[in-house]
């Protein structure tokens, strides 16, 4: 489907390409199996421009479009899903909240070190309690003075071990559940600020997911994101740009797990025959294809729709559940493909089947999507 991207897409495409398969193919596995983050990988992209790629060139961003984001995201989560989410979540869920809705000075202090890489975003909405109900959050922030006191702790963070910075969310007018909810910017090192439980996964291993927890957390006032009591907009704005980034990155699966599957079907023989040439497996393949390419068609579809500033929450509630359905439904039929030996670490098959069971859960879940898409419907 290169035939929609231009020309500085392709360029792209073809750079990040080649950089994932290069760099990033090599260390995936053994990354994913001690469950390391993995560091260097993260400079090389930084040092590519791959960490801030849609953001404008003042900010040390690369000053490319969200189908460019799109495109890089697949194409190294095609090697390395937990590398992808990392990246992604960096910049849809860290980056474009300060983007979208800091001010001039909040953009100066911290969109230069995120866009260049140099600092590590993450993004705190999630509790215990309040998962799909963002509304019931019961971390608190309450004024002090000229300070903001933070207490509470947030589940389940992407890169949490590693940020520097994190987009967190509060209850300041906690009977007013949504409409008492305020977006803040913390840096890591203030003081009440730390990291708890590591979490160990299914998947998607060489990226952190922690707990962060708030006790007694001092930050400046000027630190609130928007408006106060206005964040559980900055929060559902930014979740639509962050499903595009998680629809990229099922999409790396499924196609990793399509690629993988010609290339085995091609050379595995049974009964003295390729087992390309039966037509089990032929449908299976064509069923794969199928389920790619109409996730990739969706996502690019929102993502153009990003682009051009046209409202696309529904669309890209649309291309996430699609994507993240097809990345299990590809790396299901991979693994089918390679028969007993998907099933062992010999071939990367059974982690793309375990990476891919969380792109239907995080940044909304599949039932989550369904209701977006819905509530758009019948509005």
């Amino acid at each position: 489907m290169d035939y929609l991207l231009t020309e500085e897409q392709r360029m792209l495409k073809e750079l990040v390409a080649k950089f994932a398969k290069d760099q990033i193919s090599p260390v995936a596995h053994e990354a994913q199996k001690t469950s390391r983050f993995p560091a260097e990988v993260i400079r090389q992209a930084a040092d590519l421009g791959l960490m801030g790629i849609a953001y404008p060139a003042e900010f040390g961003g690369g000053g490319m479009d969200y189908v460019s984001y799109m495109i890089a995201i697949e194409e190294i989560s095609r090697y390395c899903a937990s590398t992808g989410v990392i990246i992604s979540a960096h910049s849809s869920l860290a980056t474009d909240p300060i983007y979208r809705f800091g001010s001039d000075a909040q953009k100066a202090a911290y969109l230069p070190d995120l866009c260049s890489g140099r600092k590590i975003g993450c993004f705190c909405l999630t509790e215990s309690g309040a998962g799909s109900d963002a509304g019931a959050t019961k971390t608190t922030a309450r004024l002090v003075g000229d300070k903001w006191l933070l207490n509470g702790s947030k589940q389940f963070i992407t890169n949490g071990k590693e940020a520097d910075i994190a987009i967190v969310f509060a209850s300041t007018d906690p009977p007013a559940k949504t409409r008492g909810i305020t977006a803040f910017i913390v840096e890591s090192g203030t003081p009440g600020y730390k990291v708890g439980k590591i979490e160990h996964k299914l998947g998607i291993r060489a990226s952190s997911t922690t707990e962060i927890l708030f006790d007694e957390c001092l930050i400046p006032r000027d630190n609130v994101l928007g408006e106060v009591n206005k964040g559980f907009k900055v929060a559902m704005t930014t979740l639509d740009g962050g499903r595009l980034g998680i629809a990229s990155q099922a999409l790396g699966i499924a196609r990793a797990s399509l690629e993988d599957a010609v290339a085995y079907a091609r050379e595995r023989k049974q009964f003295n025959h390729p087992i390309g040439e039966f037509q089990a497996i032929q449908w299976m393949l064509a069923d794969m294809l199928m389920e790619y390419e109409s996730g990739w068609l969706l996502t690019y579809r929102a993502s153009v729709m990003k682009d051009r500033g046209l409202p696309y929450s529904a669309e890209a509630a649309t291309a996430k559940l699609k994507a993240s359905e097809a990345a299990m439904f590809c790396a299901s039929k991979a693994i089918q493909i390679h028969g007993g030996y998907g099933y062992i670490e010999d071939f990367p098959v059974e982690r793309y089947y375990r990476d891919a069971k969380i792109t239907e859960i995080y940044e909304g879940t599949s039932e989550i999507m369904r209701l977006v898409i819905a509530g758009n419907l019948l509005k």
